[in-house]
């Protein structure tokens, strides 16, 4: 009889284990990130991010696109993009595989809102990613 009450303890344990062992789900699967283009036809501006997370990112910490003037953002853009640009012709000092290219943004040009906003969340995702600061 003990030998028996062992042997059930022995099958309810291995029952327990397999089942809370792992199974893939549908869940599991990796969604494959679209890149985020950030673009102006008039000016013919375009600047593509392909930073994992960045579009998950956007579509659930970014503030809508009114919360913020389209001056503050273009400030706040003049502030990071040659701090950035400092750090792509630095790349003994920074980390090249971040501060890969160089981003073209001219002061005098209007780019509208939506190059404006998506670069301000890119610096802010970027930012947090990468733990830096792109203002002084």
């Amino acid at each position: 009889m003990k030998h028996l009450k062992y042997t059930f303890y022995l099958y309810l344990l291995s029952i327990i284990l397999i089942s809370c062992g792992s199974y893939p789900s549908k869940n599991d699967t990796k969604i494959k990130e679209e890149p985020v283009v950030i673009s102006n036809e008039k000016l013919e501006y375009e600047i593509i991010i392909i930073d994992p997370g960045f579009t998950v990112f956007l579509n659930s910490v970014a503030r809508p696109k009114s919360y913020y003037s389209l001056s503050y953002l273009q400030n706040r853009n003049r502030i990071s993009v040659p701090i950035w640009n400092n750090r792509v012709n630095n790349p003994q000092e920074y980390n090249p595989d971040i501060y890969e290219n160089i981003i073209e943004y001219r002061p005098d040009v209007d780019y509208g809102l939506e190059v404006n906003y998506k670069l301000f969340w890119y610096f802010k995702f970027a930012e947090q990613k990468y733990k830096m600061k792109l203002t002084y």
